[in-house]
């Protein structure tokens, strides 16, 4: 049976993206003073405005303003006029303390105070997250988000490097891909918008990303006649960034993770220090699920963990792989459980998250990238 799956990406000068960015400069601004931060914080980015909100409690003293102005350069937005200027956007900070009644279930676990747990920190929040792997990429990714990841990246790269040198940092990208028997076989459809200078051809654009972006990025054995491109489609993409939309962290949770192929918790990651299990749980799941494909298990896998704020262990583990197991789902689940500890330290302590690491994170996606301690391949 054929069917058709689409996955989308945008590049790191999108302004959702932006705001991610700032949110995890930030993050690692903390971290590499005070590893013992907390950290919740959110960016609002609209016209030539910033505005941080959130709480952190930290012993380290940070010029927060500067961070903010140091990422957005490093973005490359310059230009009010089009998109964003780093040196003159007004940047409002409204941050306070983390709430107390939060940092009771996060310092002390409820399992702890029973005395079942020694010294043992409790979940920041409730919620549910979801890991996943399938072997149909070398990453252990969909194939249609890391198909839409790479062009996004290529896209900046080109940027950045002087080889499309009209580009600005604004775009996005889409690749719809054609499954035969749950198995990749092509490329159908690709989308690719980005934001460039006033005055370019659009001719000329349409050529430069088709040769540069489009075929230095998707392989040759997955494009045929009919695969289908639209580059620009409106036919002008000038204004961009803050100044064409406004921006949030965490709107990109989809693109952060699996394209939408695997469910998601709802959970954003950005500017979370990793006492959230939103962030933390979340990439504890992705890491089980790669190496259960990776230890030969399953072809494909998704782990869902439950938590409940000032808890520690997770209430519940679920996994499925979608009929692909060469062994009981329920012994996946007794490997799981006896291999990992899935308390918030736990996790922490075993993926090494309070190393200022995040801005490495926030681009491109959370996952399948090999020097992040989450995307190593274990035995167990």
């Amino acid at each position: 049976m054929k069917k058709l799956f689409t996955s989308e990406s945008v590049t790191e000068g999108h302004p959702d993206k932006l705001c991610d960015f700032i949110s995890d400069s930030i993050l690692d601004a903390y971290f590499e003073k005070d590893p013992y931060s907390r950290v919740a914080c959110e960016t609002v980015a609209g016209k030539n405005q910033i505005f941080i909100t959130g709480e952190i409690s930290s012993s380290a003293n940070i010029d927060i303003e500067k961070v903010v102005r140091n990422a957005i350069r490093e973005v490359g937005y310059d230009n009010e006029k089009t998109d964003l200027d780093y040196r003159t956007c007004i940047i409002t900070l409204n941050l306070s303390k983390q709430s107390p009644d939060i940092a009771l279930g996060v310092d002390n676990s409820l399992e702890d105070k029973e005395g079942n747990i020694v010294d043992s920190e409790g979940a920041g929040d409730q919620g549910i997250m979801f890991g996943f792997a399938t072997n149909e990429t070398d990453t252990f990714l969909p194939m249609p988000i890391y198909l839409a990841h790479k062009l996004s990246k290529r896209l900046t790269d080109v940027r950045k490097n002087g080889e499309i040198s009209y580009l600005r940092p604004d775009g996005k990208t889409q690749v719809t891909v054609e499954y035969e028997e749950d198995k990749p076989v092509r490329v159908d459809t690709i989308v690719v918008s980005t934001q460039h200078l006033e005055g370019i051809s659009l001719d000329i654009l349409k050529s430069d990303v088709m040769e540069k972006v489009i075929k230095a990025v998707i392989p040759n054995n997955l494009l045929d006649d009919n695969t289908k491109y639209y580059i620009n489609p409106t036919g002008r993409f000038v204004i961009g960034g803050p100044l064409g939309d406004s921006g949030l962290t965490g709107r990109k949770i989809i693109i952060d993770t699996y394209g939408g192929y695997s469910r998601h918790g709802g959970g954003a990651f950005s500017g979370k220090d990793p006492t959230k299990v939103d962030r933390s749980a979340a990439y504890m799941a992705r890491y089980i699920a790669k190496n259960v494909v990776a230890n030969g298990y399953a072809q494909k896998c998704e782990i869902q963990f439950s938590y409940a704020i000032g808890v520690a262990k997770p209430v519940s583990i679920y996994v499925d792989t979608f009929g692909t197991n060469s062994i009981p789902e329920e012994e996946i689940v007794e490997k799981i459980e006896k291999k990992f500890d899935l308390t918030p330290r736990g996790i922490i302590n075993k993926l090494n998250l309070r190393n200022p690491i995040y801005k490495k994170t926030t681009n491109y996606g959370h996952f399948g990238k090999k020097d992040l301690p989450w995307e190593k391949i274990v035995q167990f």
